[in-house]
């Protein structure tokens, strides 16, 4: 059987892709910076000396790093209705993927300030540095420099988890994607133009943390 494609149905649909495209960046950016926050609060607990901390720290890790994120995604938006916490499909995704992202981010951060050569905080306390002050300019920017790729890599494995939020109808991508492949039914077409939106969306966010990279942590290895 011969298939004709019919690329006029993505260029007929046009502004459904574009608002696709910027929900997933709402949902992503806002699940980043409070992932961002919960794996920096997660890798201090993990490398706290207080007992009770740092088995909240790895209880959280553990959970999260070990249950599939569509699970973690239906908890949030199905479960917890159950006891009386409602939430929009867009909280449930943003919740969900920050939670889900601060998790890795937990070990990727806890990995870089450990690796912080302790001589170095020793040498900033008796030059009479403030707690903060060692804990910025000797601890946290070195460490970031440190676990730079690997927090990218992070970054854009989050943009491609984004589309499981599809599943409790947030309208990213991935939504309207099969929206329009459920009124059309070219699904070569539909579902080829949101694999190039994907892979444009990526070469984006990795040409921005290029760009960062070289301005701040010009030390550190390259990101391909």
């Amino acid at each position: 059987m011969e298939y004709t494609p019919q690329f006029s149905v993505v260029w007929n649909n046009i502004g459904l892709f574009v608002q696709g495209v910027f929900l997933t960046l709402q949902i992503v950016v806002i699940a980043i910076a409070f992932g961002f926050l919960f794996g920096l609060a997660g890798a201090i607990g993990r490398t706290s000396h207080s007992r009770f901390l740092n088995w909240i720290a790895t209880a959280y890790v553990e959970f999260f790093r070990n249950t599939p994120f569509l699970i973690q995604l239906f908890f949030f938006f199905f479960g917890l209705p159950s006891v009386g916490v409602r939430m929009t499909p867009f909280q449930a995704a943003v919740l969900a993927l920050a939670i889900n992202f601060g998790a890795y981010l937990t070990e990727i951060i806890r990995a870089g300030v450990e690796g912080i050569d302790k001589g170095q905080i020793e040498a900033g306390m008796s030059l009479g540095f403030k707690k903060y002050q060692i804990f910025r300019h000797i601890v946290l920017m070195p460490a970031l420099g440190k676990i730079y790729p690997a927090l990218v890599s992070q970054v854009v494995i989050a943009v491609l988890f984004s589309s499981v939020v599809s599943q409790i109808s947030a309208e990213e991508l991935t939504f309207v994607g099969n929206y329009l492949q459920s009124r059309t039914f070219r699904s070569f077409e539909i579902y080829l133009a949101v694999s190039l939106l994907y892979v444009a969306l990526v070469w984006c966010i990795k040409g921005v943390a290029y760009a960062i990279q070289r301005k701040y942590f010009a030390f550190t290895q390259y990101i391909r």
